[in-house]
């Protein structure tokens, strides 16, 4: 636990890279103004254009830093996509109460927390939606008794946010039955995050175990969930093991190609690798509305997956991908090199890589690579052992093809002698 706790300190220093705003909303829902902080990504004005993912953060007086600093961190490693995050202080007193106070029968929003509800469906969400670039992508995340308060944005017929994080919730009357039956009847794509710990009361510990046994017997294909049961955890420790797990699962299909992916997914695959990385990214826009080129670390698994199967004319739609994504980059030229070496043209291989020895270099393709690449393959054509015919004949000898890259599109010289 010690370690963990200064992992998260770690991660609280990175976070201050963020740009971080307060204001004091008011709300005409709740009748008074409201303290919320709003955390933009250390991109957003770098990238005039690029929009980003929505967390609402209830409880956000404490569970700001934690969540920026797991967001920080794996966006620093291309792990996790940037995001947005806004935090609702609720630390005045009897304010978290009442913000979530249910009624006691029906256990449903009553009174004042029904304009809180609607503070963050009609006002909140559409004011950031509003002044900031966000896409239609939205996530809600609480602690015990907001954990509980977020699910009832699924009771409507369209849910307002598309990822739920519901750590150690304090269900409210029959919350346990009710809500698998919406998640069951969902029309949408959800993801929905659960946790508990044996640091939490017995009552809460079984209640939300009733609400996972229940959860995992649904058959929804729309409904991507995670349940975690932490031991030897607090009620508040547990926060720090669950929002890491929660935010992975979530953007799980926006990371990089890891090496379980490589093995499980792609190189048993007996075609189709480049429609594999086509189609892992359309799902990153569509789901997340995060707009972003394909990573070279991909392009490169995906080029190991074809060589090692052996499908090389694969390597042609790569290098079509290639083009689109980096088109000054000599990253298309390298794979149409690849290609033709692979299938023994040797001379097409060359034309490629001279070619992209005047374009920009990317990664760890450099020009001198890609020059010595060529030099190399030249000596396998550039000299051939002279026929001795026999008495009467002419001697002959192969053409000696010569390339240069003085041009964009190198010049191929024949001289016969």
């Amino acid at each position: 636990m010690k370690q963990l706790l200064i992992v998260v300190l770690g991660l609280f220093s990175i976070s201050s890279f963020s740009q971080i705003k307060i204001l004091n909303f008011n709300s005409d829902k709740l009748q008074e103004k409201r303290e919320i902080v709003i955390s933009l990504p250390a991109s957003y004005e770098k990238n005039p254009t690029k929009r980003y993912p929505l967390m609402i953060l209830l409880d956000g007086d404490y569970l700001l830093n934690p969540f920026l600093g797991t967001v920080t961190y794996g966006a620093y490693w291309d792990d996790l996509p940037e995001v947005i995050i806004v935090a609702i202080s609720q630390n005045k007193q009897n304010e978290r109460a009442t913000d979530c106070g249910l009624d006691e029968v029906t256990g449903m929003p009553d009174g004042k927390s029904v304009d809180f509800f609607d503070f963050i469906g009609l006002e909140l969400v559409p004011f950031i939606q509003h002044d900031y670039r966000t896409t239609n992508f939205k996530i809600i995340a609480g602690h015990d008794t907001t954990a509980a308060f977020l699910n009832f944005y699924l009771y409507k017929g369209d849910p307002l946010f598309n990822a739920y994080i519901s750590m150690s919730p304090e269900l409210p009357v029959n919350m346990e039955n009710e809500l698998p039956n919406i998640l069951s009847s969902i029309k949408q794509p959800i993801y929905y995050y659960l946790s508990t710990a044996d640091g939490d009361v017995k009552n809460m510990q079984e209640r939300i175990k009733k609400l996972d046994n229940s959860i995992r017997e649904i058959k929804n294909p729309d409904l991507n969930y995670k349940f975690e049961y932490f031991k030897e955890t607090s009620h508040f420790s547990l926060v720090l093991h669950s929002i890491p797990s929660a935010l992975y699962q979530i953007f799980g299909v926006a990371q990089p190609i890891s090496t379980l992916e490589y093995d499980e997914k792609i190189v048993t695959l007996k075609e189709g690798y480049v429609d594999y990385l086509t189609k892992k990214y359309d799902v990153i826009e569509n789901s997340f509305g995060v707009k972003t080129p394909i990573r070279i670390n991909d392009f490169k698994a995906i080029e190991a997956a074809i060589l090692y199967n052996k499908d090389y004319n694969d390597l042609d739609a790569l290098a079509i991908l290639a083009d689109k994504n980096y088109p000054k980059s000599m990253l298309g030229d390298y794979e149409l090199a690849t290609m033709f070496e692979y299938k023994g043209d040797n001379p097409r291989a060359v034309r490629y890589y001279m070619s992209g020895f005047n374009k920009e270099e990317i990664a760890d393709l450099t020009k001198d690579m890609m020059f010595a690449k060529a030099e190399e393959l030249k000596k396998t054509y550039a000299k051939k052992p002279k026929i001795k015919g026999k008495v009467g004949q002419v001697e002959t000898k192969e053409e000696v093809i010569e390339e240069t890259p003085a041009t964009d599109t190198p010049v191929t010289e024949e001289k016969k002698q």
